[in-house]
């Protein structure tokens, strides 16, 4: 094959994966105690007691790939910041959780979720015995 054919083919094939591949977008976010198979919250919740798991579930209902993040608060205060490269084929789900060894102490809580670095939503909850 030519040097210009080869080129040609290169940049077809730079293209045609340029177009396969699409951005994540998050088109529900999820808070509760426990997952399905599926990483999706298995049965929302947005009250928690101290010592329970709590985990949130990024949707999407279409195909994408990217990073997904959250960043968990305790009122004003940072607590945590997870992230994960995910590509998907079509609806998925992405889950994280946040859980405390000694206890979360009572309080309002938030947890926000982002797309490639761009938020798209926060939800709050709150931890009580």
């Amino acid at each position: 094959m030519s040097r210009t054919g080869k080129f040609a083919v290169a940049a077809a094939l730079a293209v045609f994966a340029a177009a396969c591949s699409k951005p994540i977008a998050v088109d529900a976010i999820q808070l509760g105690r426990s997952l399905n198979v599926d990483q999706s919250v298995a049965a929302q919740a947005t009250t928690f007691k101290p010592n329970d798991t709590i985990y949130v579930s990024a949707l999407n209902s279409s195909r994408g790939n990217g990073v997904i993040a959250v960043k968990w608060y305790y009122g004003s205060q940072f607590l945590s910041e997870r992230e994960k490269t995910v590509k998907f084929q079509g609806a998925g789900a992405t889950s994280f959780n946040l859980q405390s060894a000694s206890g979360f102490p009572e309080g309002d809580y938030s947890v926000e979720v982002f797309a490639d670095g761009v938020s798209v939503g926060k939800r709050t909850f709150n931890v009580r015995r």
